[in-house]
């Protein structure tokens, strides 16, 4: 556990909150191990790839949206989120549909198809696996939990963007 996460230590931190902090960080990155691994089973149970299923998470959680938002919220270019829209539609999972606000824009949502398919993989297999842990905690530590995981995401999204960055400069120096 302390191999990659030795170089955190800090001075004046007691030792037994530097262990703390390297167990969170083990069992931090096992969860995202584990998610991965659950992640790359639901593609293949779906027949859709990562960045595909992605999208299809990002249109089952927030329901019908433009192309332009799903792009944003994907971080994909408009060109690629056509073709992403596009394998969606034809293994059944999506839909373009018109915006009942303005009949020349056009929105995306998905389908029953989409909605069973993650109803029975995800929602209720993992509703019935977490709700005797969630019983276990007040709604003050739930509260924690939450506040706990939103900035870890957020901690996540600014990483991504330091790596974007990253990536840009090193092919900058390399082109």
């Amino acid at each position: 556990m302390e191999h990659g996460l030795k170089h955190f230590a800090e001075p004046g931190v007691s030792p037994e909150r530097q262990r703390l902090y390297l167990e969170l960080g083990a069992e931090v990155r096992a969860n995202q191990r584990a998610t991965d691994v659950v992640d790359d089973l639901m593609c293949k149970l779906l027949g859709v790839n990562r960045t595909d299923a992605r999208c299809l998470d990002i249109l089952d959680e927030h329901g019908r949206m433009s192309a332009g938002d799903l792009a944003a919220a994907s971080r994909l270019t408009t060109g690629a989120i056509t073709a992403v829209i596009d394998r969606l539609e034809k293994a059944g999972y999506a839909r373009r549909v018109p915006d009942p606000a303005d009949r020349r824009r056009v929105l995306v949502e998905p389908t029953e198809k989409a909605y069973e398919a993650s109803m029975e993989l995800m929602v209720a297999p993992m509703g019935e696996l977490t709700r005797p842990l969630a019983l276990r905690y007040s709604d003050e530590q739930l509260k924690e939990f939450i506040g706990f995981t939103r900035e870890g995401r957020e901690i996540q999204e600014r990483h991504a963007e330091w790596l974007r960055e990253r990536l840009a400069e090193r092919r900058s120096q390399e082109g």
